[in-house]
């Protein structure tokens, strides 16, 4: 099975020097396989998510397929940190990133919408952070919004602001209530994943 890589060979060079200021950094180092994903365990704040979800995983960040998309390739980008094996650190907000967490969850950020743009045939993208409650955020887990756009897709361009802001709320409750998927299947955003992961491989 293909192995999935993060840009710049996992940014071996840059974590290499993190590594010397912060050398917890050099015990945590690594990419994740597609075979590994399948072991990982998944959170988003307080909820598990299904590793078949996930398509794409870095050692700081990972995306998976959203529950209701607003558009075809709407995606979230999740941080995560490993302090010691299967231990991560879950950031409820942007500013307390660290550097590194930054500069990983921007960097998949930038890769993960320029594969999905091209997959959906889209002509732009929005990425969205909901930083905190009054922003919007329903669930306290640090995560990007992003969207490939086409022309048209909404009939004002910034409606899709407030369409995201709904969509974080719909998420919250269904976690809350623990309800079936009803809007997609399991087996459909599995489908989707998969295809997703073929562009990194």
């Amino acid at each position: 099975m293909a192995t999935l890589v993060s840009p710049v060979s996992c940014f071996r060079s840059s974590l290499a020097a993190a590594a010397v200021r912060f050398p917890i950094a050099r015990a945590s180092f690594r990419c994740s396989s597609s075979t590994e994903m399948e072991t990982e365990h998944y959170k988003f704040g307080a909820y598990k998510i299904d590793q078949r979800e996930v398509f794409y995983s870095t050692h700081l960040s990972y995306a998976l397929v959203n529950l209701r998309p607003l558009l075809p390739g709407h995606i979230l980008l999740f941080n995560f940190f490993f302090f010691i094996p299967r231990k991560r650190r879950e950031v409820k907000r942007f500013v307390d990133l660290t550097p590194e967490e930054t500069s990983d969850l921007w960097i998949s950020a930038q890769k993960v919408g320029k594969q999905l743009e091209k997959y959906h045939r889209a002509s732009s993208l929005t990425f969205a952070i909901q930083d905190g409650p009054q922003a919007g955020q329903t669930v306290p887990h640090v995560h990007i919004h992003i969207v490939p756009r086409k022309g048209g897709d909404f009939e004002n361009n910034d409606e899709i602001y407030d369409a995201i802001d709904e969509k974080e709320k719909e998420l919250k409750n269904t976690l809350d209530l623990d309800k079936e998927r009803k809007d997609r299947s399991m087996e459909e955003m599995a489908q989707e994943a998969d295809e997703y992961r073929k562009l990194f491989s």
